[in-house]
């Protein structure tokens, strides 16, 4: 077993998935603005820190993403990065620097952020990070995603996934398409097979340790503005056909994104997914809001109180890991 594979499988296995804390500043303002918390360096890490001492953290937790500000903050003698580690879960970090516009499409959108990554990529494992994440989005409509989004997205996310491994650290790979639009879930199982297809042959063509890696995409859902109503069964259903379609069987494991689910949404889809999944693959989850929110609007009323935002957050844990494992089921929320 490779030093790689053994990063990935203890951040995927055993009911463990990944805390998703690595909201660009821009976007932790928004979510500490919408519940009435001024955001601040001090408000951002104080909100976080509960999230990281938290019981659950050993429990529920394999990894968490940071961002650039967060994993150089410190909580007493102890770094970010100290803190994650204390709890047995693997500290990792968001490199890319954001989607930006596609040149040759009006709306598609390329991840950006090779320039100058093996220099930052070395000073992140100095700081503790062992694991690394990299987006790369895809809209669907009449006309998108282009041949041009699809290939042009593989090859960067192929391209940083060799520069995390030559330094040592597990690639995240995160081609996420898109909830927004009015397509049915036929569409987002044809589109999703094609792009994580893409990133593959791109990732072997780059030669990746695919053992060494944790794929994060998203689940087979019809667009948000569709009629389509499917039930979770249909979802996993789905959703395991374009994985098992797609996906090398030497990849250890998949983290779901959460995707605009609610917090319930995600956990009973994963939960499904995990019931009939029959393949070797980890199938876990790599949530931000769906593990969070509840616990930030408790926490926003009244700041002082870690122990009940840590209670609230524990709680959202444990369900996710059970669902991880195949054994959540809704009575359980209400306890």
């Amino acid at each position: 077993m490779s030093e790689l594979n053994s990063i990935a499988l203890k951040i995927v296995s055993s009911g463990k998935g990944i805390l998703a804390a690595d909201e660009s500043t821009g976007t932790m303002t928004k979510r500490l603005e919408s519940v009435q918390v001024t955001s601040t360096a001090e408000n951002r890490l104080k909100f976080r820190n509960a999230l990281f001492a938290s019981e659950s953290m050993k429990s529920c937790i394999g990894g968490v993403i940071l961002y650039d500000e967060t994993i150089k903050q410190s909580v007493g003698s102890l770094t970010i990065p100290e803190l994650i580690s204390s709890s047995g879960a693997i500290p990792g970090i968001k490199v890319d620097t954001g989607a930006k516009a596609l040149s040759s499409s009006k709306e598609e959108k390329i991840t950006e952020g090779l320039d100058g990554l093996r220099e930052r990529l070395k000073e992140y494992y100095k700081l503790g990070a062992r694991f690394t994440k990299w987006r790369g989005v895809y809209i669907i409509s009449n006309d998108y995603p282009s041949k041009v989004a699809i290939f042009t997205n593989a090859h960067a996310l192929a391209r940083y996934a060799s520069l995390a491994q030559e330094c040592g650290m597990v690639p995240i790979v995160e081609p996420e398409v898109l909830m927004e639009g009015n397509h049915n879930s036929k569409t987002c199982l044809d589109i999703t097979t094609e792009v994580i297809k893409k990133c593959f042959d791109e990732l072997i063509l780059q030669k990746i340790d695919l053992s060494g890696i944790i794929l994060k995409p998203n689940m087979i859902l019809p667009g948000v503005n569709s009629n389509e109503n499917i039930n979770s069964e249909k979802i996993a259903e789905l959703t395991l056909k374009c994985l098992i379609d797609s996906v090398p069987n030497e990849v250890p494991g998949i983290a779901f994104l959460s995707g605009g689910q609610s917090e319930i949404e995600s956990t009973e889809n994963l939960n499904m997914i995990n019931l009939k999944n029959t393949s070797d693959y980890k199938m876990t989850y790599s949530y931000g809001r769906a593990l969070q929110q509840s616990a930030l609007k408790y926490w926003s009323k009244n700041q002082d109180d870690i122990v009940g935002t840590q209670k609230i957050f524990n709680h959202r844990a444990n369900m996710c890991s059970l669902a991880a494992k195949g054994k959540w089921n809704k009575e359980l929320e209400k306890k």
